[in-house]
């Protein structure tokens, strides 16, 4: 029996099929393969046509039936209206940069390493041996288990100069990525209502963790270099604030990173308030031409609450942050963490603590290092040819984006719509401002696939501002 016979039996029990009722029973294989002179590989390959094509159903051990046809109609969830009543909150739309690229576009707006900057060779075997581990049924310790904890803790402590107290494991909390960390964060050290001093522009997720908790963001102007610090203490002295959310190292999306004197300045402006300084060393592992300093290092008297999430460099499906808080505020957040997420998977804990102390980790970081550069360099030179109306304010030494400043005339909105049309997915620069934008920007990301289309993608862009 060839292809044309199969394809013989299958419209005669389509023709059977669409006069029976629903749910009449097909004739068993054994009958079909007498009635058509088929072999019974020939009659179920026609069968499995027909069950992919939706027209009939197969219950194992009880036979194949003719499959009621489904109504399309309308559905009414109008009654959830008054239900649910009006939002108590309204949070921010998730950014662009979460969105998964497909093949076919040139992707600059990612939020996330293209798969051939991660550690995947590593990665996979942390994932094979963890499978295997107690950790695959143990539920670890609500702060972390010791051994990570003990970890973050030393990174930073390397850091950390002569004369000042590194923290320690008992410093630590782990948490189920940054995001979480932060809305954590925001409950135990500002709290509903309250003043929260933010760069801008800053990360976008940040706003939507802030939002989620209801804090009042106070929006402090930030550059290529970092806020003023004129800024930030006349922020914290109108306020009342006691606490600042800042992103000291290679900054999302601007790439800013602090210089040392503007770090001391900080520092002393938050300890003369009394107040916390959140630092989100989000891009710790993303250096290029320099290192990051961690400001978490220069101070021992728990100001610094740290956090660091290994997500993008690790893997996306390794959702693990540390948390370095000293004194009380370590418990508060402790506590909210906990009544929040229970706890972080065992696994995931085990697999990120495997992948970072294995020896192959410092050789891929120093790779990385050299692709991130030439990444980076490309997107610059392909946006300076290609698209001279922009100007980019810097060059980073760090990070995974480049913050592009568009003609102050342009329809950002509009810019995004036709870049997609062109196949070329770009971010909005509104979504990392935390009130209204001072300017129009894009947020390039040149950690994505496919660096090669990125004089591509630079040359849509120019042509779209040009026209």
């Amino acid at each position: 029996m060839n292809e044309s016979s199969s394809d013989r039996i299958v419209a005669a029990l389509r023709e059977w099929v669409a006069s029976a009722p629903a749910g009449a029973r097909l004739p068993s294989t054994r009958s079909l393969v007498a009635q058509f002179e088929a072999s019974p590989v020939t009659v179920q390959k026609a069968l499995k046509a027909l069950i992919d094509q939706g027209a009939i159903e197969s219950r194992p051990g009880v036979g194949t039936f003719v499959r009621a046809a489904r109504t399309a109609r309308p559905n009414d969830y109008g009654w959830q209206t008054a239900a649910l009543g009006s939002p108590q909150q309204h949070l921010p739309a998730a950014s662009v940069a979460l969105r998964a690229a497909s093949n076919d576009v040139i992707a600059l707006h990612s939020g996330y390493p293209d798969k051939e900057l991660l550690p995947e060779r590593l990665v996979r075997a942390a994932f094979a041996r963890a499978a295997r581990s107690e950790a695959a049924l143990n539920r670890p310790p609500a702060a972390g288990m010791p051994e990570l904890r003990s970890w973050f803790a030393a990174e930073l402590a390397n850091a950390t100069p002569t004369g000042l107290a590194a923290p320690t494991a008992s410093d630590v909390v782990i948490v189920p990525g940054s995001q979480s960390g932060l809305g954590s964060l925001f409950r135990s050290l500002v709290g509903a209502g309250r003043p929260l001093l933010i760069e801008s522009p800053t990360y976008w997720g940040a706003t939507l963790a802030a939002a989620q908790v209801g804090v009042q963001l106070v929006p402090i102007p930030s550059g290529p270099n970092g806020p003023d610090p004129a800024d930030v203490e006349r922020a914290f002295a109108q306020t009342g604030a006691r606490a600042f959310y800042a992103q000291p190292n290679f900054a999302n999306p601007n790439g800013a990173q602090w210089a040392p004197e503007l770090a001391d300045a900080v520092l002393r402006i938050v300890r003369e308030n009394g107040a916390f300084l959140i630092e989100d060393d989000w891009a710790h592992d993303f250096g290029i031409t320099t290192d990051p300093a961690p400001l978490a290092a220069r101070d021992d008297g728990g100001h610094v609450v740290y956090i660091r999430s290994l997500t993008k460099s690790v893997a996306p499906s390794v959702r693990v942050a540390g948390l370095i808080a000293r004194g009380p505020a370590r418990e508060r957040i402790l506590a909210d963490a906990q009544a929040h997420a229970m706890y972080v998977s065992g696994v995931l804990q085990t697999v990120a603590l495997d992948v970072v102390t294995q020896p192959a980790w410092r050789t891929h970081l120093r790779s990385l290092r050299g692709q991130l550069a030439s990444r980076r360099d490309l997107l610059v030179d392909a946006i300076e040819e290609h698209a001279p109306t922009t100007h980019l304010e810097s060059i980073p030494s760090g990070g995974l984006n480049l913050w592009l400043r568009l003609p102050d005339d342009t329809d950002v909105a509009q810019l995004v719509r036709d870049c997609e049309a062109e196949g070329v997915r770009v971010a909005a620069g509104d979504d990392w401002f935390p009130a209204e934008p001072p300017g129009r920007y894009l947020r390039l990301n040149y950690s994505g696939a496919d660096p090669g289309a990125f004089p591509d993608g630079a040359r849509v862009i120019g042509k779209l501002l040009a026209g």
